[in-house]
This record gives structure tokens, sequence and C-alpha cells, in this order.
């Protein structure tokens, strides 16, 4: 059976792939440092203590570090820790909270100082001070097959470019840069199959990779990866990096809809991996005199629906992000009508709830009329009476 040499070398730790007796390398007990926060790294502390208490011979100890609790709420009264808390109390594991590295030092035993350092899904950067003081590094595993989606938000990037596959990749921490260290070990291209991608969500497909990220890391840690000299076990090959997509940091604005540019397509599935999107709306401002003032507010479509385009509402899709109501307005917000707008593809999607800033979240066109969004104008045609809105969303 031939294999490409990278392939070869990760296929080592999945017998399915390829049956071939592992020689494993030799290491001192280990004493690890554990750096997490989520539900992913949650089962990959879980798979090194279920170890722990199994081969204590290899895993000598297990200290665990994470990010102090964040004040939440109306004001700021209740604190809410990072879930790894609740999972190291649980298995009973000594726990550190930092919010920086600085002057901060790794606990010491008897037997000697940490000398492996484990981060996954942590947020902060291990600096070289503290893997340099650990004879084996560090380790860090991610739900990606890197150097593809290298960045803090893969499973986010991994949905919203429409993939069917993914897979984990181990890696070693480096001193650097985050994503940028030794590939040890990778799901074999081109990775397993993500559970109904056309309406997965992170958490869905975060329930999927963190039982496979455990398993890569322990498996790992068996057969001494990380024990110098190192093997680079990566499957890209650095003729094909154009391809290579940049998992950055979510951030608001990428809720925020394009409606020059995005697809009903773009729009339905950033709404399932992102949460409610947003525009922009000119709303009719309080004003006793005779010109009209206009204010523009943030608006959140908290559901939305592709529906089938309404006879005579043609016009409106020549204006991506135009809302508009299916017939005259009036000042009765029970009135049945819908709130409606075309993507730049000419699709015609319902907005069934949505919150107008400075207002609760309510039905569409309650919301419409309460915060005055809607023109005074109206819009017919021969068969159908349709209401636009002030101005375009944006």
């Amino acid at each position: 059976m031939f294999l490409p040499k990278s392939l070869y070398r990760q296929a080592r730790l999945f017998p399915s792939f390829l049956s071939r007796p592992l020689s494993t390398k030799t290491y001192d007990p280990l004493r690890i440092l554990f750096c997490g926060s989520d539900e992913f790294s949650i089962a990959s502390l879980k798979a090194l203590h279920a170890e722990h208490v199994k081969r204590p011979e290899k895993i000598a100890s297990i200290d665990v570090v994470c990010r102090p609790g964040k004040r939440v709420g109306r004001g700021l009264k209740q604190i809410r820790e990072v879930p790894i808390r609740a999972a190291a109390t649980e298995l009973s594991l000594p726990i550190h909270e930092i919010d920086t590295f600085t002057g901060w030092k790794p606990p010491a035993f008897l037997k000697g100082p940490i000398n492996l350092i484990v981060a996954v899904s942590f947020g902060l950067f291990v600096p070289p001070r503290i893997l340099n003081g650990a004879k084996y590094g560090g380790l860090n595993v991610h739900p990606s097959l890197l150097p593809d989606f290298r960045g803090p938000a893969p499973l986010h990037h991994t949905l919203l470019a429409g993939r069917t596959t993914t897979g984990v990749t181990l890696q070693t921490l480096h001193l650097q840069h985050f994503d940028h260290g030794v590939i040890l070990a990778q799901t074999p291209f081109p990775g397993f199959e993500i559970p109904n991608p056309d309406s997965c969500t992170v958490p869905e497909l975060s329930d999927a990779v963190a039982p496979k990220g455990a398993e890569i890391l322990v498996e790992g840690i068996r057969n001494g990866l990380f024990v110098p000299p190192v093997d680079d076990a990566g499957w890209y090959s650095s003729g094909r990096q154009e391809n290579l997509i940049h998992a950055a940091k979510i951030k608001p604005e990428d809720r925020h809809i394009e409606w020059g540019s995005w697809t009903s397509t773009d729009i339905s599935r950033r709404n399932r991996v992102l949460g409610p999107l947003w525009s922009k709306s000119l709303v009719l401002g309080e004003t006793s005199g005779p010109i009209p003032t206009f204010q523009q507010r943030r608006v959140i479509l908290s559901e939305l629906e592709e529906v089938q385009p309404l006879k005579g509402s043609e016009a409106f899709a020549l204006v991506p992000g135009l809302p508009f109501i299916d017939g005259e307005y009036t000042v009765k917000a029970d009135s049945g009508k819908g709130v409606y707008v075309f993507t730049r593809d000419r699709k015609l999607i319902r907005i069934h709830q949505m919150k107008v800033e400075g207002q609760q979240n309510a039905d569409a066109l309650r919301a419409a009329l309460k915060a005055r969004m809607v023109g005074s104008r109206t819009f017919s045609s021969q068969d159908a009476p349709f209401a636009p809105f002030h101005n375009p969303l944006c």
C-alpha cells in the first residue's frame, strides 16, 4: 500500500487507516498544565484525566489554567464562570485563574516543575517563558485540518465556507504565533463528514469534533509524539496555499447584512452560524415642523424565512434591502400583514420578528410601525398594493 510520507506518519494514529505497529517514544511522567475554556476543551480535559487515572505512571498530575469569570447582567452583579472551571472542579483538579501570564509562575512539585503545556481553545497566547520552562514544550488541539482555518474561530468559518468535511489537528505550541506549530497528528485528508452540513450549528459541530480532538490528544501523548525530535505529519502541501481560509475572530460587524452583495444563501447561513443578523434603517423622528427629520437605528432581524415571491412585488427586487409590507399600511399593528425584503439574487425573505434599537423584540410589522419606519406613500400594481419603508436597509 503506497502512501505519501506525511499521510503515512499521521496514519500511525488511525489503525483503521493503516495497520502498522507503532513505536512510541519514552518520556518522563508528565506534569501537565492544561489551559482551556469551553466545551471543546472540556472533552480533552476529561480524556486526559481518564488517562491520568488509568496510567498514573505516564501522567503524574494535571493542573488547570482558565480565565477569570466575567461580570454580566444588569448592574454587572452576576459572575459568569468559564465552563471548564466547573469541569475541573468536578474532577478535583487544581485550578489557576489568570487573565495574563505576565508575572505568573506555573506550580512546582517535589518531583519537578510542569513539563508539558496543553492549550485547547484557550484564547491567551502561552508565552515563550512558560513554554521554555516545560521540558516537552506545549501541545494544542485545533478543530480543523491546519493550516486551513488557522485562527480563533475555525468552527464558525468552516460552516460559513459551506464545507461538508472537517477534521482535527494536534500541533506543538509555537513560540511566537497562534496555530503555527509543527503538526504532530491530523485527521486523514479530506477529513470526516460534518453532520447535516446544511443545517449544522456551531454547538452541533463542536459536539461532533470535541471527542475526536480529545482522542487525537490522548493518542499523541501515549505515543510520545511531543518528544523531540518531532515529525511534521501535516497533509497540506506548500503548493496549495492559495485555497486556505483564515478563521478570524468573529466580530459584531460580521452579522451586519450587506444587501448589495449577500445572496439569500449567505444570509441564511450567517444567520444560522453567527446568530441574529442586523442592519440599519431610517426611522421618522419626532418633529413638529413641516420638514420631517429622520434618524438611523440598528435593526436586529431575529427571525427570517425565505418565501415565494408575492404577485406584483417584482419592482422591489430592483432594490435589494428595501423592506415593504404586503398591503397599504395602517395604524393597526395586528393586521396580519408581513414585512418582506428582496436579496441580491432576487429571493424574497419575510421578516417575522425584529428588534429596533431602543425597543423590545416584537412582531416585525408591529416593531416597524412603532418605530415609524414605514413610508406614507403606497406603491401599487393592478393586483396588489405594497407599502415601502422610508429607505433600504443598510
